[in-house]
């Protein structure tokens, strides 16, 4: 489980991706690139129409990436690899021909908002709170930036990464846009996500597609930015302020 686990299902054409880690559901890069291969396979793949991801558990969605392979970046050619794992499934995620459904149980930090970002409808919890953190170790949330920001504009944006210590709750996500709805329990979220993904998946698959497309107008340059965006944090997480402070965060 150092590599946390990731299972996919297909039933009744919808596909469920679910991923997991002991710490809070994080991302090592092995599990990020098994994510982006998963995606891609199914983009492909024709008994699918619709995507539900999921994270395990009733706790964290997702905690972002791995701290433990954070702090052990020593170079710059490790860190740009390191941050274009989030960049790689973002990218997935936006080329892949079908629409993603998020079900998102619990708090999500940095890549976890990301991940929420690049679906194309959210369902969530009221423990599903929000928090781009990563100032606080003097880098920034750059890979993951174009997608929440095409999802909840800049003023928010700006909101939730200058104020890097801060939880947003679920139902300022949901009115930013980051969420379609918000439920009490996870059961009630299941039974609405069960819903949608069936609907979904008796719709006409080529008009999901070409919607999908419409939904990603745009954004066709992401490849090369993201790598960019890579690069800046991979640059940034050398730095004495971020190696200090990670020092601080590991003790």
């Amino acid at each position: 489980m150092s590599n946390g686990s990731l299972y996919t299902n297909i039933q009744n054409n919808i596909a469920t991706i679910e991923f997991g880690h002991p710490a809070s559901n994080s991302f090592p890069r092995e599990l990020l690139s098994r994510l982006t291969a998963s995606l891609n396979e199914l983009s492909s793949n024709h008994d699918v129409h619709v995507i539900i991801l999921k994270s395990e558990g009733e706790k964290a969605f997702c905690a972002g990436a791995s701290f433990d392979e954070l702090v052990a970046i020593s170079n710059f050619e490790d860190g740009k690899q390191f941050f274009l794992g989030f960049a790689n499934v973002i990218n997935a995620m936006r080329n892949c021909s079908k629409l993603i459904i998020g079900r998102i149980q619990g708090k999500a930090v940095g890549g976890g908002v990301g991940l929420a970002a690049a679906c194309d409808y959210c369902f969530a919890t009221e423990q599903a709170s929000v928090k781009l953190s990563e100032f606080t170790i003097g880098i920034g949330p750059f890979v993951i930036e174009p997608a929440v920001r095409r999802k909840i504009g800049l003023a928010a944006l700006s909101e939730l990464t200058l104020n890097a210590t801060n939880w947003q709750n679920a139902y300022w996500a949901k009115e930013k846009g980051l969420y379609s709805r918000v439920f009490d329990t996870i059961k009630e979220m299941d039974v609405e996500v069960e819903i949608l993904a069936n609907k979904l998946s008796n719709y006409n698959p080529e008009a999901l597609k070409e919607m999908k497309k419409a939904l990603w107008k745009g954004t066709e340059n992401w490849t090369v930015l993201l790598e960019e965006k890579a690069e800046i944090s991979g640059k940034l997480v050398l730095s004495d302020f971020t190696k200090k402070a990670l020092q601080k965060f590991k003790k």
